[in-house]
């Protein structure tokens, strides 16, 4: 079977699994949503989203992050690992978002990616997520799950991007990014799955599909 083929089995079987997947962060805005996701570095979703309702009462926007002493944040923060650096980077990129932005977060990738603690998944996710530009951020889940299925030889990261833009339409990335998210997390662990190279498998209620 080609890529392009098991690609095309794979968004059927996810659309019918996931036809409407929710943003697992909480966030009000596109401000919130990079924070967020910037918390997310090494730190589940789940722990994530007890986090930020905490940090927002206090700062939802620059102008009242900037406020914030780098140790406030850190205290907030603390539970999502990486205290020191992740609060340091909120507050460093929540001026630069007033200097250089308007206090708006910028809606490129180029200029995403120039803000501090924001690396090319934490931008491609604002660009998907805040203001629905295509982009294919890829994670661990989606890593493991390119290389499961035969698309990636999942050596890097920045391979399995290249390669999930290859076989997947654009106008799939942003609902796709979040189905092979939700399937990893339910169907294909990272540990105890094999999956044979020859063919796709889909987990779905406890049953292999096989073509």
């Amino acid at each position: 079977m080609t890529k392009q083929k098991k690609a095309q089995y794979i968004l059927g079987e996810l659309e019918k699994l996931y036809p409407e997947p929710a943003v697992p962060l909480l966030h009000k805005d596109s401000f919130t949503l990079l924070i967020a996701v910037l918390l997310s570095a090494q730190c589940t979703d789940a722990r994530v989203n007890t986090i930020t309702p905490l940090l927002f009462r206090k700062a939802d926007n620059p102008y009242a992050m900037v406020k914030l002493q780098v140790k406030e944040i850190e205290e907030i923060i603390r539970p999502c690992g990486l205290s020191p650096a992740k609060s340091k980077n909120i507050h460093a990129l929540s001026q630069l978002l007033i200097d250089n932005h308007g206090g708006e977060v910028p809606s490129t990738m180029e200029e995403l990616e120039a803000l501090p603690g924001v690396g090319h998944k934490t931008a491609s996710v604002v660009m998907i997520q805040a203001f629905n530009k295509p982009a294919f951020p890829v994670d661990t889940h989606i890593h493991r799950m390119m290389h499961r299925w035969g698309l990636s030889n999942g050596k890097s990261v920045a391979q399995t991007e290249i390669d999930a833009k290859k076989v997947f339409p654009i106008e799939t990335w942003i609902k796709l990014h979040l189905q092979i998210i939700y399937y990893a997390r339910e169907f294909s662990p990272a540990r105890g799955v094999l999956v044979e190279k020859d063919f796709i498998t889909l987990f779905v209620n406890g049953k292999t599909k096989k073509i």
